[in-house]
């Protein structure tokens, strides 16, 4: 039987989505459709069940399990004992999944959301003001909706090698829920999801190798930071860059993969595999293209700097997207950001608000850290305009002497006349915080002569990485 509904508003997705309902739109029908993240479909999004926050809960135990590698040369003698991979993994889903429940809860029955109407399952498009959504409990139904929110999200996927789906791989979907910490663990994939599950593992004891296609680990960073962290992880953990896998079998012992580098053939095997090489936009479960909306190559969902679905090239009135399901980037913060501009836009029409007016950064939490933001120096050259680079190490401030870090550094990029920031890339401790210093310089329209006589900086502490590598551009 099939049920037909029509409301002011259809909301597609529960992670950033979530957000968007509220007292703002007690007068207008919602329903929110949701078809839940990872293999029992959970509400809530990627980042709260299977992405951020559980990453970097394991995260900061890894950092925990990760000291006694450091303490010998600061005459101290530390040992990790022993690793309760369930303790360590309940207490962080312990803390999680009570969220999750709760906030599906309290889309469904609070009367916060009398005027919303919760339907678990996944959502088609029929046309441009119509969707088909299949129930979890088996349901059919057909609902109308004069505008339509899409936060769908995003899924991992599986490169097309030979045997990999049969050789039944974990990816980030499953690999923290996992019954006990294998003896060996190969990560197919070299970008951020791959580089902060070596980290989480090789700390907890797993004998990790990490498989790159291309010559360096995280190629999206600039090339030094790059090339210094490809140099640390290749120190730590067994590396294997410039591999192309192209088949991979399940055996008794685990998994064996089998790729090649520079023609002659590399055998590699492991207890588990983890597929860490990328994800892919929800659009293909939405059927986009049975509203006419416009996708690019790897199915992003096409927007315009409102945030507005474009189809043939042109706006389609009432329909907006946000998040993974439409940004390149995939990142929470630029996806919680996109959403509040759809809130906005729909809720005041004629006075649209931007998107893309403010710089984005990324921040990867393995070890070091890496973070950066804005252009990298290949980028800022190839501009045409000049340039002036500043590089200063952690070991050249007084804070990072008494870390006795080697490795860490921050790299400035600057046009040499205005000494307009144009990118910030760091490797090392903090990085990830140190960096919003120069994001908000960036945001603000802040040039490094501006900021940098016209505060005090804290001495002896890390924001003088950032002073340093500034007075080098002014």
């Amino acid at each position: 039987m099939t049920d037909k509904t029509h409301y002011d508003i259809a909301l597609i997705g529960s992670g950033s989505a979530n957000s968007f309902p509220g007292p703002e739109f007690a007068d207008r029908s919602i329903v929110q459709i949701d078809r839940g993240v990872g293999p029992d479909r959970v509400f809530g999004g990627t980042c709260l069940n299977l992405g951020c926050i559980p990453t970097k809960m394991f995260v900061h135990t890894a950092n925990l399990a990760h000291t006694p590698a450091d303490a010998a040369r600061f005459g101290l003698t530390e040992q990790l004992r022993h690793v309760d991979w369930p303790a360590i993994r309940d207490r962080i889903f312990g803390r999680i999944d009570p969220i999750t429940a709760g906030g599906e809860q309290y889309r469904d029955a609070h009367e916060d959301n009398a005027n919303l109407t919760l339907l678990r399952g996944t959502a088609r498009f029929q046309d441009r003001r119509t969707l088909h959504v299949t129930g979890d409990d088996g349901s059919e139904r057909t609902v109308t909706a004069g505008t339509i929110v899409l936060g769908a999200g995003s899924r991992p996927v599986l490169p097309p090698v030979d045997g990999l789906a049969e050789a039944r791989p974990h990816t980030s979907d499953t690999i923290m829920r996992i019954d006990q910490l294998p003896a060996s663990l190969a990560i197919l994939g070299s970008g951020v999801i791959a580089v902060e599950m070596a980290h989480i593992f090789a700390s907890l004891g797993v004998e990790v190798t990490l498989i790159a296609r291309s010559a360096q680990v995280l190629s999206a960073a600039d090339h030094d930071v790059s090339a210094r962290l490809t140099e640390i992880l290749g120190d730590r953990l067994h590396l294997e860059t410039e591999l192309s896998t192209t088949a991979v079998r399940r055996t008794a012992e685990g998994v064996e993969l089998r790729g090649l580098r520079h023609g002659a053939e590399v055998t590699l095997q492991a207890e588990e595999l983890l597929v860490a090489v990328g994800r892919r936009p929800n659009s293909d479960l939405l059927d986009v293209s049975a509203a006419g909306i416009d996708t690019a190559e790897d199915g992003r969902v096409l927007v315009d700097e409102h945030q507005r679905v474009l189809g043939g090239g042109e706006v389609l009135e009432g329909l907006w997207a946000f998040g993974d399901l439409s940004s390149s980037h995939q990142l929470k913060h630029v996806a919680n950001h996109e959403q509040r501009i759809v809130r906005h836009n729909i809720l005041h029409p004629q006075q649209l608000r931007r998107s893309d007016i403010m710089p984005i950064p990324s921040g990867v939490f393995t070890h070091p850290q890496v973070a950066w933001v804005g252009a990298d120096e290949q980028t800022a050259r190839s501009s045409g305009r000049e340039v002036k680079v500043a590089v200063q190490e952690y070991a050249s401030i007084a804070y990072g002497w008494a870390m006795e870090d080697t490795t860490g550094f921050v790299k400035l990029i600057a046009d040499a006349e205005t000494t307009q920031i144009l990118g910030a890339h760091l490797i090392g401790p903090e990085a990830t915080t140190l960096v919003q210093l120069l994001i908000q310089a960036m945001s603000t329209g802040q040039s490094a002569r501006d900021i940098v006589d016209s505060q005090y900086w804290i001495h002896p502490a890390m924001p003088e990485l950032i002073e340093n590598a500034l007075l080098q551009l002014v």
